[in-house]
């Protein structure tokens, strides 16, 4: 069932049902140039296998664009967000977005977690020419005319931590992913900086998305001989793994899982005693300790009690919707995509993370990198970068032909985007 989170209290069913037809009758994207509001579309998973790491996205979502509106708006104008839930299922994502911009008429959609969700909507997007804000970290790649790209490319999870985890835990790495397109992708670099860096692959496994059974690769792992376990296992499929890890004699003392996809959703659901040890990178954990975070963490915590924790999903959506919010307003027409798209081009914002940047040509974020350790239930940070980095969409260890290099692709370049 859709969900629109729009207040209309005092409307009978039957002007409510007056009011949509004349608005639907008469509307452009966004509202009617004498409307007071402009539509945003939220574009996250209530259901499947992702419902757990997309619900505090979806929350994020609300707080800001709450505090957005309680802080006067955009312009003078309120932010009227609708959100659909595509359950998990990137086919459903296509469908979804197609429902809130051909219909709901949103200005601009924050939304998809996995990678496949986001490559479900590009053709929408490009026949529509609609803007997707997406806060997922992501496995490059792409970059796509009608996508900000808010989340951590590869080369800001990949570069400093695997180097750290050669020189500390060994040399001997195992290679375990969920079956699609970031994790695949993601290992290419991984490869790359393991040969760099002295390192040896012993053994790269996949399983399917949402996929529980772990027992034929923990067996594997046993045998190779590995000193640490490289994982990029994402959702629900992360307390399967961590649990039948220990169950089937594995030692994080020994062979940690050190992951580019687990936060602390997971960590809450894979419990302290089967986390203990293991390493994870990411842009951004509640557990930094600044002002800024914490100020962050407590509004989160303070006005969500439904056991959802803050994530760098959470954080990486809430900066998404401040963003949008800094790019709407530099347009004079909300509903102008390509004004709204370049007004993007170096935004900086005070985000919980510290202060990040949309590049000035590439579409992508300026983030941190950071990676911690597991330790009594939660991430202890480890390393942390001076500044944000620079994103590199095409990592420069596969593609030095782009080091240093910004650039759009045309619509027609293949080598760019999937079409």
């Amino acid at each position: 069932m859709r969900k629109s989170i729009r207040k209309m209290a005092g409307l009978t069913a039957l002007a409510l049902s007056a009011s949509m037809a004349i608005s639907l009758a008469g509307c452009a994207k966004g509202g009617d140039s004498s409307s007071n509001k402009i539509k945003v579309g939220i574009l996250f998973s209530e259901t499947g296998s992702t419902a757990l790491v997309e619900k505090t996205m979806t929350n994020a979502c609300k707080l800001a664009f709450d505090e957005i509106n309680n802080a006067g708006g955009i312009n003078g104008k309120k932010i009227d967000y609708i959100h659909e839930d595509y359950a998990s299922d990137p086919s459903k994502a296509t469908e979804k977005i197609k429902t809130l911009i051909e219909e709901d008429k949103v200005v601009a959609t924050v939304g998809c977690y996995t990678s496949a969700s986001r490559q479900a909507t590009l053709s929408t997007l490009k026949d529509d020419n609609s803007l997707l804000v997406y806060p997922t970290y992501t496995e490059g790649e792409e970059v796509h005319p009608n996508v900000i790209y808010t989340g951590c490319m590869p080369n800001q999870q990949a570069t400093e931590f695997i180097p750290y985890l050669l020189q500390h835990l060994g040399k001997k790495v195992f290679l375990v992913g969920s079956d699609y397109v970031f994790p695949k992708t993601c290992n290419k670099q991984a490869r790359a900086l393991i040969a760099q860096n002295g390192g040896q692959v012993v053994g790269e496994e996949y399983v399917p998305l949402g996929g529980t059974d772990f027992s034929t690769i923990c067996n594997k792992i046993k045998s190779s001989g590995a000193d640490f376990i490289y994982s990029d296992v994402i959702g629900d499929s992360n307390t399967a793994f961590f649990k039948n890890f220990k169950q089937y004699g594995l030692d994080s003392s020994k062979t940690p899982i050190c992951s580019i996809g687990i936060d602390e959703s997971n960590l809450q659901a894979i419990g302290a005693d089967y986390a203990e040890g293991h390493y994870a990178s990411m842009p951004y954990f509640s557990s930094l300790d600044t002002d800024a975070s914490k100020k962050f963490v407590d509004k989160y915590n303070s006005k969500f009690k439904d056991g959802t924790v803050v994530t760098v999903l959470t954080e990486s959506a809430y900066s998404s919707c401040y963003l949008l919010a800094e790019a709407l307003k530099k347009v004079k027409d909300p509903a102008d995509t390509n004004a709204l798209i370049k007004s993007f081009s170096g935004l900086t914002l005070d985000a919980p993370q510290g202060t990040i940047k949309v590049d000035e040509s590439n579409h992508c974020t300026w983030l941190y990198s950071r990676f911690a350790k597991i330790q009594g239930g939660k991430f202890n940070i480890i390393y942390s970068s001076n500044s944000s980095v620079r994103p590199e969409p095409w990592p420069s260890i596969l593609y030095p032909q782009y080091k240093d290099m910004n650039f759009m692709p045309k619509w027609n370049d293949p080598k760019c985007y999937p079409q």
